[in-house]
C-alpha cells in the first residue's frame, strides 16, 4: 500500500509518498481503508521532533491518528464491527496511509446520513474536551474561556459546554467572531489587552480556562481565573512552569467512549465541526503548512487515496 513515511524529523516536505507493507489485523482490531484523515496540531509538532521526548517514534514513520474510512478486514475475537462499516475514530498504525490499523475500542460506526469528511472531523474534538476538562469540574452556571475557540477542537469545546448550560467566552480573530456567535459563545479578540476585553465580556468573573491554542496565553488565564488550579491546556508545555496542568493523553490508548455519541449528535444537526480546507492526499504537506499557521475555523480534511 501507499503511505506518506517520514525518515526524520523536518519541515513540511520531509514526507515522502512510497509503498510499505500491508498491515495486518491482529485480535481485536480491523483494518480501515482510509477515505478521510483529521490534521491536527499535534501532528506538526511531531513531525518537528518537538513531541520526541514525551512521544518517541522510530524512522521510518507513519504517523497520523485521526481517520474515517471503510472496515476491510477483521481480526480475531473482533464484535460489532463487520467488513464494510463505516467508521470513524483513531488509528493504531498511522492514519497518513492507504489502509491502516485501529483497536476496536477506538473507532465507532458512523451514523449511514453522516459523511466519512463530516466524521473525521468529531472523534479528536469530542474526546480531547471532556478529557481535558474533566479535572475542571465545570457546573451549570459557570463562566469558561475557550481560547482558539474556532478551530477543530475549540468548536467542539464550546459546543458541549454551551449544551451543559455555561458561558463560553471564546477567543479568535474577529473573522471569526460571528462564527462563535452562531454557536453560543461570546467572542473577543486575541492580543494585547485580552485580560480587558475578557473583564468587560464576563463581569461575572471567570471560573475556569480550556487552553486549546497556546500563544503565550497562560500567564492571562491565572490573572483571570485568580490562580493556576482551574486552567487546563493542551498546546502549552512550558504551562507547568507556572503550575497549569497539561492534559495529555496516552495516543495509545485513546478510545471511542469520549466521541461515539458525539458521531451521532453530529448526524442529527446537534454538533457540527466545519471544514476548514480540503486537501488531496499527495498534498498532505500543504495541510501542515496551514495547520502550522492557526487561527482556523474548524478541522482541516486530507482525502483518503
Amino acid at each position: 500500500m501507499r503511505a506518506l513515511v517520514l525518515d526524520g524529523f523536518g519541515d513540511e516536505d520531509a514526507f515522502s509518498l512510497r509503498e510499505v507493507p500491508m498491515p495486518v489485523a491482529g485480535p481485536g482490531e480491523v483494518r480501515i481503508r482510509v477515505h478521510a484523515i483529521g490534521i491536527n496540531p499535534l501532528e506538526t509538532k511531531i513531525r518537528r521532533g518537538w513531541m520526541a521526548e514525551v512521544m518517541p517514534i522510530t524512522f521510518p514513520a507513519v504517523i497520523g491518528s485521526e481517520l474515517a474510512g471503510v472496515v476491510d478486514s477483521v481480526g480475531d475475537g473482533v464484535a460489532g464491527f463487520e467488513v464494510g462499516d463505516r467508521v470513524a475514530g483513531f488509528a493504531a498504525t498511522g492514519s497518513y496511509a492507504e489502509y491502516a490499523l485501529s483497536r476496536v475500542d477506538a473507532v465507532a460506526l458512523v451514523p449511514a446520513n453522516l459523511s466519512l469528511e463530516d466524521a473525521v472531523t468529531i472523534p479528536t474534538g469530542a474526546e480531547t474536551t471532556r478529557r481535558a476538562i474533566a479535572p475542571l469540574r465545570i457546573a451549570a452556571g459557570e463562566t469558561v474561556v475557550v481560547n482558539g475557540a474556532a478551530g477543530g477542537v475549540g468548536s467542539m469545546a464550546v459546543q458541549l459546554l454551551v449544551a451543559d448550560g455555561v458561558t463560553v467566552i471564546g477567543t479568535a480573530g474577529e473573522a471569526n467572531h460571528e462564527y462563535l456567535r452562531s454557536l453560543g459563545a461570546v467572542p473577543v479578540a486575541y492580543g494585547d489587552g485580552v485580560v480587558e476585553r475578557i473583564r468587560a465580556a464576563a463581569p461575572q468573573g471567570v471560573d475556569a480556562v480550556f487552553d486549546v491554542a497556546g500563544q503565550g496565553f497562560i500567564p492571562a488565564a491565572i490573572e483571570l481565573v485568580g490562580g493556576p488550579d482551574r486552567i487546563i491546556t493542551i498546546s502549552d508545555f512550558t504551562a507547568p512552569g507556572l503550575g497549569v496542568a497539561v492534559a495529555a493523553g496516552d495516543p495509545t490508548r485513546l478510545t471511542a467512549d469520549g466521541f461515539a455519541d458525539a458521531l451521532d449528535l453530529a448526524a442529527q444537526g446537534v454538533l457540527s465541526t466545519p471544514i476548514a480546507a480540503t486537501f488531496a492526499f499527495a498534498a498532505l504537506p500543504d495541510a501542515h503548512r496551514l495547520s502550522e499557521g492557526g487561527h482556523l475555523r474548524g478541522k482541516i480534511v486530507v482525502q483518503g487515496l
